[in-house]
């Protein structure tokens, strides 16, 4: 199976580089399975909306996933109900609207389960995410109710998605850690044959401050005085990401690769699908 992850999508600079970018990639690289993070895709950078999820799904997402930034806006608890493929942390309270995984068939026709989950390192508080990915894995297990499964673990610290990753190596096919809207450099797969990224990074303009305005936030970092809510930069975006490939038989990663495609960064894609592989 092939599997594009998206980032974090920031403002409307994020959703004009996924319309323009990520339908081509779909197309191109033959993907099945599509999970993009929406929670900063409101045009305020916080949250999503209605019509920005209706944008992600219309650009060819099979799942769009969440975070800390949830609740941002108050329309999620209205249309969360009616958004089939949109998936909330699943350590919130078991009493939260909306689901945190779901079972997406796939454009082969094959089922990939989708989990979001919070890290609570430098977060605000949530249940416990291992226990309760434990559960939905035991519940659930790879083959037996999915041909592939991916996790995007929304969280701060670099060690705690480090340990998400080791925690669920061989049972997933991919953790994908978001948050930090800065791509890390450390994709690789797993001794288990899980696929790990510690930080895809964002979809946004990364000539700003994690895809937001300079000016406000410099000068909250030089005078100590609140500048107001931050905005989201309105530049060119990258599409950021990771492709990753799956074993049909184990539903494991054979091999993961950087995504970069617009904006300002230097661009990656995956050489085991460009070059005729």
């Amino acid at each position: 199976m092939r599997i594009l992850f998206i980032g974090d999508v920031i403002g409307r600079a994020g959703l004009d580089a996924i319309a323009a970018h990520l339908p081509g990639a779909i197309s191109d690289w033959r993907i099945d399975l599509t999970v993009v993070n929406g929670e900063n895709s409101a045009g305020t950078g916080f949250g999503i909306t209605e019509q920005a999820y209706d944008e992600i799904v219309a650009a060819g997402a099979d799942a769009v996933t969440l975070g800390n930034h949830t609740w941002a806006r108050k329309e999620t608890v209205e249309f969360i109900g009616r958004a089939p493929r949109l998936i909330r942390p699943i350590n919130y309270l078991p009493t939260a609207p909306g689901r945190g995984a779901g079972l997406v068939e796939t454009k082969g026709g094959r089922r990939a389960l989708v989990i979001n989950a919070l890290g609570r390192l430098f977060m605000d508080p949530a249940e416990d995410p291992f226990g309760i990915i434990d559960r939905e894995l035991r519940a659930r297990p790879l083959r037996r109710s999915a041909d592939a499964i991916v996790v995007d673990f929304h969280c701060e610290a670099t060690s705690e998605k480090q340990g998400a990753g080791h925690f669920c190596d061989g049972r997933v096919s991919l953790v994908a850690g978001t948050h930090t809207h800065t791509p890390s450099a450390d994709h690789r797969v797993l001794p288990g044959g899980t696929a790990y990224i510690t930080d895809v990074g964002m979809t946004g303009d990364y000539d700003s401050i994690v895809g937001m305005r300079k000016d406000g936030l410099l000068r909250r970092f030089t005078t100590g005085i609140p500048s107001g809510h931050p905005e989201p930069a309105s530049g060119a975006a990258t599409m950021c990401g990771v492709a990753v490939e799956t074993d049909d038989e184990t539903g494991l990663a054979l091999r993961i690769a950087p995504v970069r495609i617009g904006g300002g960064l230097e661009p990656a894609v995956p050489a085991f699908w460009t070059s005729g592989a």
